[in-house]
């Protein structure tokens, strides 16, 4: 599969190692300063930009027909536009805010634990997510998906950015159906994602820890794999048919 990298930062060239290993070829290396010549000979590309570039990088795979699948984080005001444009353009779209095998289960284990802990009133969940200090976005994407996926199976209604002084979360308990969501950036940190639900006599939390990011490069990869020859939108679920 001939693959284009839309973004060649530290997780583009990690992806390029993975797609290389399992016998793909890159035609594009796509940065800042350079063009989208050969996007048009890729099979699928693969966003893993900046928040300023994903959309228009997204736009340009629909333009040219060519699949994408985008790991970028912090542009999701748009993502209903980049839907819309593409079932308009009949592509083909994935997005996920993280592509880790590992994180998609927890990803599971939390929306079925939020469920479980929905009758239990006298637990209230928290988010703490510590990622590296070039991580632009903040809180994570993952993080927010997390929280979403606990609304989506409880009475919350919304979350929020706690505030942080010295690297540890203040609690605010204004709001009774708010998740605060904790984010700490510490040097090379490749992603750590906690949920916590604390009572006055115990607390219950699930934990993931990325030792590196091949976990993320893998799982974008295998996820351009899937979409090859595909036509429509569609998510890690699909991928992983979790579906079910």
């Amino acid at each position: 599969m001939k693959i284009a990298l839309l973004g060649y930062g530290k997780m583009g060239k990690v992806i390029e190692k993975v797609a290389l290993s399992r016998g793909h070829e890159i035609v594009l290396r796509k940065t800042s300063s350079s063009s989208f010549e050969g996007l048009e000979n890729a099979d699928v590309a693969i966003d893993f930009s900046i928040p300023d570039a994903a959309v228009s990088n997204i736009s340009k795979c629909f333009d040219t027909n060519v699949p994408v699948v985008c790991g970028t984080t912090g542009w999701l005001s748009q993502y209903e536009e980049m839907v819309a444009l593409c079932k308009a353009k009949n592509g083909t779209f994935i997005y996920g805010s993280n592509f880790s095998l590992g994180v998609n289960l927890f990803f599971e284990m939390n929306s079925y634990l939020a469920k479980l802990m929905d009758k239990f009133d006298q637990y209230k969940v928290r988010i703490e997510e510590i990622h590296h200090t070039q991580k632009l976005d903040r809180p994570s994407g993952t993080a927010i998906t997390l929280a979403n996926d606990i609304i989506h199976q409880s009475t919350y209604s919304n979350w929020a950015l706690a505030d942080v002084t010295h690297g540890e979360g203040e609690k605010n308990d204004s709001n009774a159906n708010e998740i605060q969501i904790d984010a700490q950036r510490i040097e090379n940190v490749p992603g750590t994602h906690t949920v916590i639900y604390d009572s006055e006599i115990d607390s219950i939390e699930i934990k993931h820890t990325a030792h590196n990011r091949e976990g993320f490069a893998t799982g974008a990869v295998i996820a351009a794999e899937w979409i090859f020859g595909k036509k429509g939108v569609f998510s890690m679920k699909d991928v992983l048919d979790l579906n079910k």
